[in-house]
């Protein structure tokens, strides 16, 4: 027998040995195709029903989430809920999980390891939107000609380091000599009109509103000795002492 005859001998058999057991699966399953077919149904009938009640469980879930969420400002952990709710930990944290894919909430790490998910609200946003403080400087222009403009406050944006020389530039004389009167129309100003009035940047004032020598470094200052004071509850600047405007 020659080399080639061999050869062909050996692919032959090893051709055999591969179709045997290919044919014996196919003989199985066109004999037992209903058994699986019926199994795949019941397989996929049975996630179906899992979701509905998943689904069914989250609605009775939603009120409690929905008041947790008002009470602790956004910020909601697996523990809190479980607690509330009267469940499990991991069905909780399955929860928010699920809730935190819907309306893109912040997971974030507390110091033991456990997640903390961070909810915003038009409620909770208004909130710190009101606790913050308004930046942008009004346009250079007199208090007294222009119309009240209401600026929409924004979150707190990060400072540049600044020293005491660093003055705004572009604060006329004409406005630093409108009388008091005139540039306190509604009895006080905001942060970026008394900016102006002291010729700092509206950013110095942010910094050293709350400092307790405010009233003194303001009434340095300021171009006729005033002392000015902060209100935290109405966000604006009020004199301490108008006997001098």
């Amino acid at each position: 027998m020659s080399m080639s005859e061999k050869t062909l001998e050996g692919s032959g058999k090893a051709f055999l040995v591969l179709l045997l057991p290919i044919s014996f699966l196919i003989i199985f399953l066109v004999s037992t195709w209903k058994f699986w077919l019926a199994l795949m149904l019941l397989i996929i009938g049975f996630n179906i029903w899992q979701w509905h009640q998943w689904q069914q469980w989250c609605q009775q879930v939603n009120p409690i989430f929905h008041r947790l969420i008002q009470d602790t400002q956004g910020r909601v952990t697996p523990m809190d809920l479980a607690i509330k709710g009267n469940f499990s930990g991991t069905i909780a944290k399955r929860y928010l999980d699920t809730k935190a894919s819907e309306f893109g909430a912040s997971i974030l790490n507390s110091e033991d390891g456990s997640p903390v998910y961070y909810f915003i609200n038009a409620t909770i946003l208004g909130s710190i939107l009101e606790s913050s403080e308004p930046v942008k400087e009004l346009p250079s222009q007199s208090v007294a000609q222009a119309a009240p403009i209401l600026l929409a406050p924004t979150l707190p944006q990060p400072q540049p380091e600044e020293t005491e020389a660093e003055l705004l530039p572009p604060a006329t004389h004409e406005e630093v000599k409108i009388p008091l009167e005139k540039q306190l129309l509604f009895g006080s100003l905001i942060q970026s009109e008394l900016a102006k009035r002291l010729n700092v940047y509206s950013s110095t004032v942010y910094k050293r509103r709350n400092d307790p020598d405010f009233p003194e470094w303001s009434r340095s200052r300021d171009p006729d000795g005033i002392a000015w004071s902060f209100s935290r509850k109405s966000k604006e600047f009020f004199p301490l002492d108008e006997d001098k405007s």
